[in-house]
C-alpha cells in the first residue's frame, strides 16, 4: 500500500507535474492520487488537513504530515526518491534550471488571463503579451541550450514544470486561435514545447480533455464556478468528457448551455 497520498484535481497542471515527476522516476504507483471534485465545496476533512486553504495538490505522508504547494511537493518527491534524479545536480546547471523555472509564474499567469478574458478589445494586447512570454523563453533557450530539444540532455525539472502549461495552453489555440508565428524568434521554444508535450512521461491529459473541461475558464469562470444560466460546471465528472461534444469556439459571441456542452 502506498504511504503517500496526493489529493488532486486530475486536469490541474500543478497536479500533473507530480505525476510527470513520479513517472520519470518509475514511482507513479508508489503514490495514491485521491481525486477531489472541484465543482463541490471542499470537504471538512480536507480543509482540516490543509488548515483551511483550498488550493490543490496537497500531499500527506504516512505520518499524517501534510505538504502544500506543487513546487514544494516536487522537491520533496525529488529528495525522497533521489534516483534517478530529475533536477540537475551540478550547481551551475541547477542554477540555470532554476532561472528558467522562475519564468514559469509569469508565463502561467499570462496564459490564464488570456483565456479568461471576456473583453474583445483586450484580445490583441493579450496575444502580444503571450508572444512576449514565449519570446523570453526562446531567448533563454538560445543562450543556454541552443542545440535542444530540452534544456539539458533529457526531459528534466524545467520540462516537468512547463509541460503541463504547454498542454493547458491548447485552450488558447482552440478558443483564441493562438499560434506561435514562424521564424527564428520562436523556433527554439517551439522545438522545446513540442518535444516536451510528446514525451512519454507527460501523457496524462489530451487536447480534447483540456478544451472540453476548460470551457468555463474560456467564459471567465474558473475553479468550478458556475456561469449565469448554467446548472453544471464544465469540470463536472459526469458525463465523462469523452462523451461530450466539442464546445463552440466563438467564446466572445456565444455562451453554450449545459445541454449544448453535453452536461
Amino acid at each position: 500500500m502506498a504511504e503517500l497520498t496526493v489529493f488532486h484535481i486530475p486536469v490541474c497542471p500543478f497536479c500533473q507535474r507530480l505525476e510527470i515527476l513520479l513517472s520519470l522516476k518509475g514511482r507513479r504507483d508508489d503514490v495514491t492520487f485521491s481525486v477531489i471534485d472541484i465543482t463541490q465545496p471542499r470537504p471538512d476533512w480536507l480543509l482540516a488537513k490543509a488548515r483551511g486553504t483550498t488550493a490543490l495538490p496537497i500531499l500527506e505522508n504516512a505520518d499524517g504530515q501534510v505538504i502544500k504547494e506543487s513546487l514544494v511537493i516536487l522537491q520533496y518527491l525529488e529528495d525522497l526518491y533521489p534516483k534517478p534524479g530529475v533536477a540537475q545536480r551540478d550547481p551551475y546547471r541547477r542554477a540555470v534550471e532554476n532561472m528558467l523555472t522562475q519564468m514559469e509564474a509569469q508565463f502561467c499567469a499570462q496564459g490564464y488571463t488570456y483565456v479568461m478574458n471576456q473583453d474583445l478589445e483586450r484580445r490583441d494586447a493579450l496575444r502580444e503579451g503571450m508572444l512576449k512570454q514565449y519570446a523570453r523563453l526562446n531567448d533563454f533557450l538560445v543562450e543556454h541550450a541552443p542545440s535542444g530539444p530540452f534544456l539539458y540532455e533529457d526531459f528534466g525539472w524545467a520540462e516537468t514544470l512547463f509541460t503541463p502549461l504547454f498542454m493547458r495552453f491548447w485552450f488558447l489555440e482552440y478558443y483564441e486561435d493562438f499560434q506561435l508565428p514562424k521564424g527564428d524568434q520562436y523556433a527554439r521554444v517551439r522545438e522545446w514545447r513540442d518535444a516536451s508535450i510528446s514525451h512519454p512521461a507527460a501523457q496524462q491529459v489530451t487536447k480534447e480533455q483540456i478544451v472540453k473541461l476548460y470551457y468555463d475558464y474560456a467564459k471567465g469562470a474558473g475553479k468550478g464556478m458556475l456561469l449565469p444560466g448554467r446548472r453544471r460546471s464544465s469540470f463536472a465528472f459526469e458525463p465523462h468528457w469523452r462523451a461530450r461534444p466539442w464546445p463552440p469556439k466563438a467564446k466572445y459571441e456565444y455562451a453554450a448551455t449545459d445541454e449544448e456542452l453535453g452536461l
